[in-house]
């Protein structure tokens, strides 16, 4: 009786250690199967990261090119109203002339501005 318990005992404990084996290897599949999913949500997490990073450098090296395009369109601009503003005000420093020659010498402006 004793042979035929620890013969039951024996076949238990090497049942109980196949059924925790495929259980060890279940969890294991389980485990790796978790860890690849894992990293791929952290790889496509990653590439969502980098193509928004990419984006927002598109999108403000687009409005740095904009604001440089606006900045020479405003100096192009102040350019040709100082340069209107100084003919204009060589026109008047020609007419302040013609009229103080015409008035030294006697004559109508339209004369000396031809002088």
């Amino acid at each position: 009786m004793r042979k035929f318990s620890f013969a039951a005992l024996s076949v238990a404990a090497v049942a109980g250690a196949l059924a925790l084996s495929a259980c060890s290897e279940k969890t294991q599949d389980n485990a790796a199967d978790t860890a690849s999913s894992a990293a791929d949500d952290v790889a496509t997490t990653a590439a969502d990261v980098g193509a928004a990073a990419s984006t927002t450098a598109a999108d403000l090296g687009d409005a740095a090119n904009k604001a440089l395009d606006d900045a020479g369109t405003a100096a192009d601009k102040a350019a040709d109203r100082a340069s209107a503003a100084a003919d204009k005000m060589g026109a008047r420093v020609k007419q302040g002339a013609a009229e103080a020659e015409a008035t030294m010498q006697d004559e109508p402006v339209s004369k000396a501005k031809v002088d």
